[in-house]
């Protein structure tokens, strides 16, 4: 399974980016998952249904199953938070798996950055980012640049990726 994030600064279009490749990678064969890192307290689950309630009546995981998808609720309760690792452990075997968040983590990622944030870009202090993708022309970076408005383009730099290809592009975000 290759490992791929999109990581950037919140408001940088990193969920954006990441539902335009999904179709796009599914079109050319690739087997995505993705696995989404949330700095906050999140509940997929509804209070007062029968899963909600088996939770609070202090079941460690909750399996929901139906004839088109299953989910497994895990309430950590007083263990730490699972590592990146520790939860790619826990998918099904895919091509790839899109990251976003986990921005720490070693894997390779693809930054997505706009100077409208206002923010720094990752990538000079974060070896494992190995591609930026821009709304504008980037001087002098030292890793290919991606227009993030043209999510072929960046499908196709993940692709090579995959392949184990040189990642050759055109520096200029636009073309």
């Amino acid at each position: 399974m290759k490992v791929l994030g999109i990581s950037g600064w919140s408001g940088s279009g990193k969920t954006t980016l990441l539902v335009e490749l999904i179709p796009l990678l599914v079109a050319q064969g690739v087997k995505v998952s993705t696995i989404k890192h949330a700095h906050h307290e999140f509940d997929v689950d509804k209070p007062g249904k029968d899963s909600y309630r088996h939770r609070e009546a202090g079941a460690s995981e909750v399996v929901i199953s139906s004839a088109r998808r299953y989910a497994i609720m895990h309430e950590l309760r007083d263990e730490a938070e699972p590592t990146l690792e520790e939860l790619l452990a826990r998918l099904g075997p895919v091509d790839l798996v899109l990251v976003e968040g986990f921005k720490k983590s070693s894997h390779a990622k693809i930054e997505v950055w706009r100077a409208s944030i206002g923010k720094p870009m990752l990538q000079a202090e974060d070896a494992t980012i190995i591609a930026v993708a821009s709304d504008a022309a980037i001087p002098a970076l030292p890793v290919p640049q991606l227009d993030v408005n043209r999510p072929q383009q960046v499908v196709a730099f993940i692709l090579s990726w995959m392949a184990g290809g040189r990642h050759e592009v055109h520096r200029g975000a636009a073309e």
